[in-house]
């Protein structure tokens, strides 16, 4: 027998190496274009989501035009022990921008709606939310020809609701607490 058919092979065959062949590199066109419609899509849906709630809350009108959105006291036991409610931002066009421009965050204010002037004869002004804390006051923009001026406000969600609602139908001001 072959003593060396039981140990490793010391000789180590590699075969030639192989060319590997030219070819051109590969151009993608269009990324500019579908990044730019990506971006501006995600700006769109938001807005589009709120202006579909606000349109619902305004078609379906549960509480009326001129009666402050209520309701019904929690039951004796539960008012001694309120549940905190999660809070949300709520960003709200105030009609008069000068108000807005006294606001710091951290203020605690009332929110009060007005019907328009031409949307409805003798509505009187009612309180949407009560005690809401400024969350934050953007910059104003010189752009703007409306006359308002734009506040975030930390409410629970049924307030941030009751904001967008009154928003479509009524003039907004502000009061300090």
């Amino acid at each position: 027998m072959d003593t060396n058919s039981c140990l490793p092979h010391t000789r180590t065959s590699v075969p030639p190496p192989c060319g590997v062949p030219h070819f051109d590199p590969l151009r993608v066109r269009g990324g500019k274009l579908r990044l730019r419609r990506a971006l501006r899509r995600r700006r769109r849906a938001p807005a589009a989501v709120l202006a579909m709630t606000a349109a619902a809350l305004a078609a379906t009108g549960a509480a009326g035009a001129d009666d402050p959105v209520t309701q019904p006291p929690p039951p004796a036991r539960e008012r001694h022990a309120p549940a905190a409610a999660p809070l949300v931002s709520a960003p709200v066009r105030i009609a008069d921008a000068a108000t807005v421009r006294l606001l710091q965050p951290g203020d605690r204010v009332d929110v009060i709606a007005a019907p328009h002037s031409g949307l409805g004869a003798g509505g009187e002004a009612r309180v949407v939310a009560a005690g809401a804390r400024v969350a934050e006051v953007p910059p104003p923009r010189e752009t703007l020809s409306d006359g308002g001026a734009l506040v975030v406000l930390s409410v629970p969600r049924s307030t941030a609701t009751a904001l967008a609602g009154a928003g479509i139908t009524s003039q907004l001001a502000v009061s300090l607490c």
